[in-house]
């Protein structure tokens, strides 16, 4: 079953039926599911381990631990929702391992992804740049919010915390990489969501 490019809500009633077909026991509906977040999840892991081989490595693992609990997933959140809570919390497990003092990012080596022959600034090196300045947390929630465009509720669910919090905390973050570029604050704040 393939799923071709629809409205957000076509898209998501797609979704659920393939969840449903992996949950009456069709496992190769599965990759279907692993095609639609595959490269969302890894870009997640991605900015949150600093390295290709870790994050190819941490979806892999994200999507065999998706298969083997789906049929506890319920519709109390999205399925992308409730993938990300995955992703989430195995990264997390991941970077305890790594760092004992559960210090993020710590010799973090920037991956150029972009080169131009002029040495121009490139997006990816605004994007690491700005990821280095910020908490575990923050990065999280910048991730969540402004790439993937998850609600503040759908925030809290992947995280653990009230919407509230990620939505003070989002706030805060705002106003931090607007103070922290003054001259380019404007830049940086049109990539923020700021409704619910």
């Amino acid at each position: 079953m393939t799923i071709p490019s629809k409205s957000n809500k076509n898209k998501s009633q797609d979704i659920k039926a393939i969840v449903e077909q992996v949950q009456a026991g069709d496992i190769q509906a599965y990759t279907e599911i692993i095609r639609c977040f595959q490269k969302q999840i890894y870009l997640y892991c991605y900015y949150l381990l600093g390295s290709r081989e870790e994050a190819e490595d941490a979806s892999q693992d994200v999507f065999i631990k998706g298969l083997e609990n789906i049929r506890q997933f319920s519709y109390t959140v999205s399925f992308s929702a409730w993938l990300y809570k995955i992703a989430h919390h195995h990264c997390i497990d991941l970077l305890k391992k790594k760092n004992k003092g559960f210090q993020f990012w710590t010799g973090f080596k920037k991956e150029q992804m972009v080169e131009h022959a002029n040495k121009a600034y490139c997006y990816e090196d605004t994007i690491h740049q700005l990821l280095e300045k910020l908490n575990a947390d923050e990065k999280r929630i910048l991730l969540l919010r402004s790439i993937e465009e998850y609600s503040f509720d759908e925030i809290a669910s992947i995280m653990d915390v009230k919407a509230a919090t990620v939505r003070k905390k989002y706030e805060r973050l705002r106003k931090k990489l607007a103070h922290e570029y003054k001259l380019g604050g404007k830049f940086y704040e049109h990539s923020f969501k700021t409704e619910g």
